[in-house]
């Protein structure tokens, strides 16, 4: 891609190297995300570790690079309305000004206009000269004088219009109209550029939900603190800053966990006594919570194919207290035979996958993914789902999730694996072991569900429990 801007631009002035503003550690953000590929959580951390600035200043950072990144295509789309040689011939750094510059105008209410354009021309300033300034400064006054230049035109297909007024792909939009219509795809859509909520677990080995919602809501007056209708032990939380940073976690009394990520665990049911096989374990979420819900007590084999990966299950394990939980590095497509066919109570395959369920969390996501990643891993699925398979007790339970909303790579997978494998069977009877408020929404008696992002305010998730005969 071109990153010329013509006679406007010119060479970037040394100053721009240190960003010192949350605008400025924005767009430097924005700039390495889209230069190296990188992921927008680890390079505005990196970011604040190196600029000090106050808890203002980087919430206004962090919406920015967020809700930017969440707005891709639509804010590009608005500032070609103005920019004759479109977003494409602008020069990094530039684009990332106009495209943050946009976003505060368009979305945030909270920040006047002019203090906008203020502010996006001193940098332009700072960081190139005054012929980038002007330009920044006509593109940007422009778009004020004729707001109705990016009224997204009813000419456009429908996809195309829908991609734009919710900013996804549109091979992605045009997938959900076919799989889900369109007041669904509207619905998950919108729910993805809304904010994340953070759901914690408690870790019933040392606390109650009870305890630590006390606790949480002494310390934080003016936080809310809800209790999950989904899982018993989870609270969902807003108003209390970092988590990590609290007590309770520091303690191994909590973690940080999606309700939707919980219901594996609660849908697998592993028990006290029981030899359960995580598959693709790491980070560790779900292996501890399986721990936890065993008491402790029995044997978890957390394996992961990435070395380093091990470490962190292993960190997740002892910050809570748990010591069931035995981790190898192993590829899922081949541990049957790393395991030398051992057999085990209870299975969990959370596969790899598209993620099109988290988009929430990771908006940058949706702009990396393409439609032929679905075909492609969902064929690496499938063989691990058959490689897992073999290790079932018979008796034994397997849940296969994944957290995406892709029919290709969920219910089209484990209807074909019962198909082909007639000793498993989806077990009718899921509806037992989950809340109620669960069989209200879905039909649990075929074994699987599927869970979108504005259904419970949660991550897009697909779990199936599936029985071995005995």
């Amino acid at each position: 891609m071109s990153r010329r801007t013509g006679p406007k631009t010119g060479k970037r002035n040394k100053k721009r190297m240190t960003p010192s503003s949350a605008r400025e550690i924005a767009i430097d953000v924005l700039e390495k995300v889209e230069e190296h590929d990188s992921y927008s959580n680890l390079e505005l951390n990196q970011a604040f570790q190196r600029v000090s600035l106050d808890h203002k200043e980087k919430s206004l950072a962090t919406e920015l690079v967020y809700g930017t990144l969440s707005r891709l295509n639509t804010l590009d789309w608005m500032i070609d309305q103005f920019v004759k040689q479109g977003t494409n011939r602008l020069d990094n750094w530039v684009k990332q000004l106009l495209r943050i510059s946009f976003y505060q105008i368009y979305y945030l209410e909270r920040i006047p206009d002019r203090a906008t354009v203020h502010q996006a021309v001193e940098i332009a300033k700072k960081w190139g000269h005054k012929g980038i300034a002007g330009f920044v400064n006509g593109v940007l006054r422009s778009f004020l004088r004729q707001p109705e230049k990016v009224e997204i035109p009813s000419t456009y297909p429908l996809e195309r219009r829908l991609s734009l007024q919710y900013s996804h792909p549109e091979w992605m939009i045009k997938r959900w109209l076919e799989v889900y219509g369109e007041e669904t795809t509207r619905k998950m859509a919108e729910a993805n550029n809304q904010p994340p909520l953070t759901s914690i677990r408690v870790n019933t080995l040392k606390a109650s939900a009870d305890e630590i919602r006390q606790y949480l809501a002494d310390q934080y007056p003016e936080a809310r603190i809800e209790a999950s209708s989904l899982v018993p032990e989870s609270l969902k939380v807003s108003g209390i800053g970092n988590v990590a940073d609290t007590a309770p976690f520091r303690e191994g009394k909590c973690t940080i966990q999606d309700e939707s990520s919980m219901l594996v665990g609660k849908t697998l049911r592993p028990g006290p006594g029981m030899e359960v096989l995580d598959a693709c374990a790491a980070p560790g979420g779900k292996t501890t919570h399986m721990a936890e819900l065993m008491e402790n007590r029995g044997k978890i084999v957390a394996a992961d194919i990435h070395p380093h990966k091990k470490a962190l299950i292993e960190e997740h394990a002892s910050r809570l207290g748990i010591t069931i939980i035995d981790t190898i590095t192993a590829d899922a497509t081949n541990l049957a035979s790393i395991l030398e066919e051992k057999q085990f109570d209870r299975i969990l395959l959370d596969a790899p996958c598209t993620g099109l369920g988290v988009i929430r969390r990771k908006p940058d996501l949706k702009w990396k993914k393409r439609e032929s990643d679905v075909a492609d891993i969902a064929s690496v699925q499938y063989r691990m789902l058959e490689e897992i398979s073999r290790l079932v007790r018979p008796g034994g339970v397997l849940v296969y999730s994944t957290c995406t909303v892709e029919p290709k790579e969920n219910e089209q997978q484990v209807l074909r694996f019962v198909r082909e494998h007639p000793e498993f069977l989806l077990d009718t009877e899921t509806a037992d072991i989950l809340p109620v408020v669960l069989s209200e929404k879905y039909d649990l008696s075929r074994g699987y569900f599927q869970i979108l992002p504005h259904h419970f305010e949660s991550d897009g998730f697909f779990i199936a429990r599936l029985k071995r005969e005995a």
